[in-house]
């Protein structure tokens, strides 16, 4: 039994990553779709609205982007070393953008002129999901790697097929925000976010569409993969999952079903992130010049991964349990710009502390 884990650990690492990275997608891409929307609010009222929404969560699911470093860099240190040399330029671009957000939530406040700071949360939001949409671009485009070390250009990243997937992750954190929006609000303002959603959804799913058969046509490996049985039938199902997740989704919205919708939101992600990943897999850094680096050859050693899987194995239960009882706690419609389990107990409270 031990042999056996001991020969898996790179994939289990590889799940585990695939889920951290999958929550943070969800949870945080809501929260810079919120704050690309709020950049077409009405007024600075509504925008306190929305900010206040994941007033309480947004630290919370940006401290999951950190646990991910650390834990890529632990687990895959060939991939992460790669990934920072190669996509330097939009990373760094992805930090600044999440420091603009970060300080116009804590600044806003108390500040004078507020209209600058939800400009910032806004810009801020817009930048750091610019930047990610184009550094998965670039790992997707493929990474020049020779004998272990990039050896590509600094620009590397920047080409048409990056800026489609960087279409595609704005649209789908819109997407993702204005379906968190429809759930948390009511009223005029949640018929706005439904009309936001419907339009980011049918975007998001053309774009979908062209970048998995952009990459499919891109790595013979993977389009293989659509000719040969059994890989036939595990390339296909998550695609066809997810085009089936599609469909519900859009029989949920035209009824304003808000949480279905935003639950078929979470499993169009997850379904079409699954599929591009089994369509790619072994291969962690694709390459279309040279050979590309499997999961295991960029893995760790195995005495690294088995430290780590036991301090996850501790770590994980806790993290999960303090993130499920913060939802549980901040549950329920936004009210008067302040979220509560009995907001109409503090409203005057409120009323006086956000007064714009």
């Amino acid at each position: 039994m031990m042999s056996l884990i001991e020969m898996n650990l790179p994939l289990i690492w590889l799940f585990l990553i695939g889920f951290f990275l999958l929550y943070y997608a969800a949870m945080d891409g809501a929260d810079l779709g919120i704050g690309m929307i709020s950049l077409f609010s009405k007024d600075e009222k509504e925008r306190l609205l929305l900010m206040e929404s994941i007033g309480t969560l947004w630290h919370s699911n940006q401290t999951w982007l950190l646990i991910l470093g650390g834990m890529l860099f632990g687990a895959f240190p060939m991939f992460y070393a790669l990934l920072l040399s190669s996509l330097y330029i939009p990373m760094v671009a992805m930090l600044g953008g999440l420091i603009f957000r970060g300080v116009a939530f804590e600044f806003r406040t108390h500040a004078r002129h507020r209209r600058l700071w939800s400009l910032s949360f806004g810009f801020g939001s817009l930048l750091a999901t610019v930047a990610q949409g184009f550094a998965l671009g670039g790992l997707l485009s493929g990474l020049e790697v020779v004998n272990g070390r990039f050896a590509g250009s600094l620009w590397g990243w920047l080409n048409p097929f990056s800026v489609l997937v960087a279409l595609g992750v704005l649209f789908g954190y819109l997407m993702l925000g204005a379906n968190y929006l429809s759930w948390r609000t009511e009223g005029l303002l949640q018929q706005w976010c439904f009309r936001w959603s419907k339009a980011a959804s049918v975007i998001t799913l053309f774009i979908s569409i062209g970048v998995y058969l952009w990459t499919t046509a891109r790595y013979p490996f993977m389009a293989r993969k659509w000719v040969k049985v059994p890989d036939l039938i595990t390339a296909g199902f998550f695609p066809l999952l997810a085009g089936a997740a599609f469909i519900m989704y859009f029989r949920s919205l035209r009824n304003h079903r808000a949480f279905a919708t935003l639950l078929y939101n979470f499993a169009i992600v997850l379904l079409s992130f699954v599929g591009l990943s089994v369509g790619l897999y072994p291969y962690m850094i694709p390459n279309v010049i040279a050979s590309p680096i499997t999961v295991r050859q960029a893995a760790a050693s195995p005495q690294t991964l088995w430290t780590m899987l036991a301090v996850m194995l501790f770590l994980l239960p806790v993290i999960l349990g303090y993130t499920l009882y913060s939802y549980r706690v901040f549950r329920g419609k936004v009210e008067n710009g302040y979220n509560t389990p009995d907001a109409s107990r503090d409203r005057d409270a409120l009323e006086r502390r956000t007064d714009l």
